[in-house]
């Protein structure tokens, strides 16, 4: 059976970066791994194979669009740890619709059989969801991954996106696997909205100079920890969460939280914040004093 997950998340919030990490954590597991880049920027897996590989698009282009004349090794590129790479490409910037070219992604490597040959499939996927072609791999994915800060920007798009997830859920087996915290030395506001929209958090990993470095070099963490053993504990953040996938969590549907409720939950954790509840032993101090 084919794990497929798919990763959202607000723009620039690490999302191809984590995403590149976790497909290498589970090729580390032992599981052969498919990571399709959906952004039509295709730098989707460049931290895995140090390049920009060429799209579908460009593929499809050279070949006059007869997919017939299309095989497996014209567009599925070996990345570090024998991790295969797909970039969906797009159309030019300001022209036509990049969700389409997801769709036309998924038709060509379902008619090449490719789906078939993979552990785990993983769609790291534009930004937050706009629109159904960009919503499009959920159709696909048994669970759904949100890459988020501890930022209000991040979470209102998290919310969005997990109400996609919700939507596809009526008519697909879709969970949302939960939350990934990147960057973030604080995680009170994902807190205030996980008890608001209850799901889990798959891992926070902190403000890590060092992941940012490996996007610029275009390595993941595993192979820049080839020659700097001490960045192995970075890794660990990674592999912690491959196991969490592989053992096929439940998973939720996340439960419906509107945009100006959402707006007023976060913004009121700040702007009116509420004093701690005093415990009995506070209390008892007191009335020592």
């Amino acid at each position: 059976m084919t794990l497929t997950l798919a990763v959202y998340g607000k723009g620039g919030i690490g999302k191809s970066t984590t995403s590149c990490n976790i497909s290498t954590a589970l090729a580390k597991r032992g599981k052969k791994v498919l990571q399709i880049g959906c952004d039509p920027k295709h730098d989707s897996t460049f931290t895995l194979t140090g390049f920009l590989i060429p799209t579908i698009i460009d593929t499809l282009q050279e070949k006059d669009f007869h997919y017939e004349d299309i095989w497996p090794e014209d567009v599925i590129y070996k990345g570090y740890a024998g991790v295969d790479c797909v970039e969906a490409g797009g159309p030019p910037a300001g022209a036509g619709c990049g969700g389409y070219v997801v769709g036309e992604t998924v038709k060509l490597l379902k008619e090449l059989n490719a789906f078939d040959e993979y552990d785990v499939i993983l769609f790291d996927v534009l930004g937050d969801v706009v629109c159904g072609g960009f919503a499009a791999p959920l159709n696909y994915a048994d669970y759904c991954l949100i890459v988020t800060d501890n930022g209000f920007d991040a979470l209102f798009a998290a919310n969005r996106i997990a109400a996609s997830v919700r939507e596809k859920a009526r008519t697909h087996p879709l969970r949302l696997a939960g939350l990934i915290g990147n960057r973030t030395s604080k995680r009170d506001l994902i807190d205030k909205y996980v008890e608001a929209v209850p799901m889990p958090v798959l891992e926070i990993l902190p403000l890590i100079e060092d992941i940012r470095v490996s996007r610029v070099k275009g390595k993941t963490l595993f192979e820049m920890t080839e020659s700097d053993p001490s960045l192995d504990y970075v890794c660990n953040y990674y592999l912690n969460i491959a196991d969490q996938l592989l053992a096929m969590p439940e998973g939720v549907i996340p439960n419906d939280a509107q945009d100006r409720e959402l707006f007023t939950l976060l913004s009121d954790f700040y702007l009116n914040p509420q004093a701690p509840k005093q415990t009995e032993e506070d209390e008892l101090d007191l009335m020592m004093v």
